[in-house]
């Protein structure tokens, strides 16, 4: 009987370690008031975003009476809410995304190699969560963090990879990819190649 309930909790621990190590970022952690017949009850409510740094973020929001206990439900709010993104080169992403959510509207856009991430408050730490090192994005609208997070999110959530794209259509990543050739073409027919060279 012992050797049973030892067993399972065993096997709890090594789902435990075999879980990815995720970090996590405070965006916003707001003072919210709660009235009540006796007169105001204080509380704090705390936004967070949590990734794994290779292609997984989620957000989450936690109100209590303590910062830290605020800042734990959202952690364990955003874990539950992990999203999976494609990334190019594990460093941008594959093509532009708009997103929208209420009045929060982003335009994020791939860059190249060495750009960096140039992205204001909380749509920075959903990248750096995310582990993209190089885009550039675009904030109109709502200012507010909850719906910059959002907008940002549903952007990403329209993400997809050539593969994903070419297993939707039925064919093969080099046929959706576009081909290089090595000289250019004039109106359909290969361009000369002088001789000078």
């Amino acid at each position: 009987m012992a050797e049973r309930e030892n067993r399972g909790r065993g096997r709890g621990r090594n789902r435990e370690e075999e879980t990815p190590e995720f970090a996590d970022r405070l965006v916003a952690i707001n003072r919210v008031s709660k009235t009540v017949k006796g007169g105001k009850r204080f509380g704090f409510a705390a936004l967070v975003v949590v990734g794994d740094q290779r292609g997984r973020v989620g957000f989450g929001k936690g109100k209590a009476k303590e910062v830290p206990e605020a800042i734990r439900k959202a952690t364990e709010q955003a874990k539950r809410q992990l999203i999976r993104v494609p990334l190019k080169e594990g460093r941008t992403l594959h093509h532009d995304v708009k997103g929208h959510h209420g009045a929060g509207k982003v335009v994020m856009r791939t860059a190249p190699e060495g750009t960096g991430i140039i992205a204001g408050g909380p749509m920075r730490a959903v990248f750096e969560m995310l582990g993209v090192k190089d885009v550039v994005s675009k904030s109109t609208g709502s200012q507010n963090p909850y719906n910059m997070i959002r907008a940002t999110l549903d952007g990403l959530r329209n993400e997809s990879s050539p593969r994903q794209v070419a297993s939707r259509r039925g064919k093969k990543v080099a046929d959706i990819l576009p081909k290089r050739d090595d000289h250019p073409q004039i109106d359909g027919e290969q361009a000369p190649v002088s001789e000078e060279a």
